[in-house]
């Protein structure tokens, strides 16, 4: 039920995030408990039933960068249906992206084989959600940055989650509450512009010749058959390296509203919701 070596999984979402279905060649699949396991450990709550499956392609992001997984389904024939409720990296094979789920019909697991071709279908209201969440993640950093980065020593844009429960950026240097209406004025400045936001493929010259050295990721960071890093630009904004979804407009994130200002240890965690 699975292949040798396996080809890296080409990110078909990368370059067109309006897809929400796919045909595409099954390349494995393998029950949860055939999975390696230092793979097992990254589902969370997967076990006896479920299946994991590698595409040639795929349109579902893997949970990554912040950003929850995709769910959806995948079918065959219009006969073969699985649930699919996660996608993660692959961390023993580089560039292999695992998709998690359960047939509806558990006896159809074993008429499924690589070379089947498959339709992926994800879930387009998960999808809109965490792109709003994702890009208004960027438009809050860019209003951080844009009021306090000459006003606090050693300020840095650190990690963020873009999590519906759970979303909020963390930046290096002390951020303190005075700043969190000037923020939420901010943010609702980029909101209401309805500025652009671009999609684009920069090679490390094209970052240098931006001013922006500092954002160059490592090259392993690249996907398979990728020789440029994918970027998001909101114009009138941010510049940042992404891979993740996003709406094409800034108005289109919503209502996003800064609920609070965290300090720890240097860190400060600036949280937000959209509505």
């Amino acid at each position: 039920m699975a292949s040798g070596k396996l080809a890296g999984t080409c990110l078909t979402f990368h370059h067109d995030g309006k897809l929400r279905n796919l045909q595409t060649e099954l390349v494995s699949i393998r029950p949860f408990s055939a999975l390696e396991e230092p793979n097992r450990a990254v589902f969370k709550d997967a076990g006896d039933g479920d299946y994991v499956i590698v595409t040639k392609e795929t349109i579902f992001h893997p949970q990554g960068g912040g950003q929850p997984s995709d769910e959806g389904t995948m079918t065959h024939n219009k006969t073969i249906s699985i649930n699919i409720r996660a996608a993660r990296m692959d961390v023993v094979h580089d560039g292999l992206v695992l998709h998690l789920g359960r047939f509806e019909d558990p006896s159809a697991a074993a008429k499924l084989q690589p070379g089947d071709v498959v339709e992926q279908n994800i879930d387009s209201e998960k999808r809109l959600l965490y792109s709003r969440l994702h890009t208004a993640g960027h438009v809050l950093g860019s209003a951080v940055r844009r009021l306090v980065e000459k006003e606090i020593e050693g300020f840095d844009e650190l990690k963020a989650s873009h999590f519906p429960d759970s979303a909020a950026c963390e930046f290096r240097g002390l951020i303190e509450g005075k700043w969190k209406q000037p923020i939420q004025d901010c943010v609702d400045e980029y909101i209401r512009r309805a500025m652009p936001v671009e999609i684009d493929f920069w090679t490390e010259d094209d970052f240098r010749r931006e001013g922006l050295e500092r954002l160059i990721p490592d090259r392993s960071l690249l996907p398979p058959g990728e020789s440029r890093f994918r970027v998001v630009r909101i114009v009138g904004a941010e510049v940042y390296p992404c891979g993740g979804t996003h709406v094409d407009t800034t108005d289109l994130c919503g209502v996003t509203t800064v609920k609070k200002i965290g300090r720890s240890k240097g860190i400060s965690r600036v949280s937000y919701t959209v509505a």
